[in-house]
């Protein structure tokens, strides 16, 4: 399998493809195809290449591109609002134990459409963890949306007033993995509870949700207004679910940048 395409040994002008064979690769959208050809085809004359050869290597471009893309679009999609990866989480100094973190890295769980809830106080990587997740997600082929749990609501709240929050819930469930950070920031009014138990019941067994509070599941009645409906959703929030506590000092606040002092 050729990884990469060998260029000529000596100086050659690349031909143009001719003009029907290049509108009906711009017909096909097969645009990888269509730029690395002319390339490809010199190479293969020259290095006298089997004709599987080339198709090969002209397959697989177009694949890897496609790959890409796909990414790309996933990427933007999720709505993540900067860029962590689980390679830049420093497992040593985090209260992530390295075997939890191995298995939730495996994304088997998302797999399972099981959960993941993440509680610890401001600084302990709790955001890092979940974003890291869902750009890993993206990777291997599923579909994320990330949220504040505000944004969230919100979200929901848009669809309510225009009649449309079932559309709105349904589409999200269309996603494998919804991730919803800071729950618990600010309270919610009865309207916004019953909103997220509607989206927490829907994705129950069907879909992953990976969430992340600095409250205790024990505290939720904090900004959770309406008891009964607050454990329903915990119940279903953490029947399948890996439950990740963390503790220590801020890392936002050991790393921070102090301002230069005057005199």
């Amino acid at each position: 399998m050729r990884t990469t395409t060998p260029r000529p040994t000596a100086p050659q002008t690349i031909p143009e493809l001719p003009a029907d064979l290049d509108l009906a690769l711009r017909r096909l959208k097969l645009a990888a195809i269509r730029r690395t050809a002319p390339e490809v085809l010199l190479t293969a004359k020259i290095q006298r290449w089997t004709p599987e050869e080339v198709v090969r290597t002209l397959v697989e471009t177009e694949i890897a591109a496609r790959d890409a893309s796909n990414i790309r679009n996933r990427l933007k999609a999720a709505a993540f609002p900067v860029a962590k990866t689980l390679e830049s989480f420093d497992v040593a100094t985090s209260s992530i134990k390295p075997k939890v973190f191995d298995y939730l890295s495996s994304l088997e769980w998302i797999r399972a459409q099981h959960n993941l809830a993440i509680i610890g106080p401001a600084g302990t990587g709790k955001s890092h963890t979940l974003i890291g997740l869902g750009i890993a997600a993206v990777h291997a082929g599923h579909k994320v949306r990330y949220f504040t749990a505000a944004d969230l609501v919100e979200t929901l709240y848009r669809g309510l007033a225009d009649n449309t929050v079932g559309k709105t819930i349904e589409g999200l469930l269309r996603q494998d993995l919804i991730i919803v950070d800071e729950v618990g920031f600010a309270p919610l009014d009865d309207t916004g509870t019953q909103l997220l138990f509607r989206l927490v019941a829907g994705a129950y067994e069907r879909r992953s949700l990976a969430i992340a509070s600095h409250w205790p599941f024990e505290d939720w009645g904090r900004f959770l207004p309406e008891h009964t409906t607050a454990a329903s959703i915990l119940d279903r929030l953490l029947h399948h679910a890996t439950i990740v506590v963390t503790d220590g000092d801020s890392y936002r606040m050991k790393h921070r940048t102090e301002a230069p002092t005057t005199t």
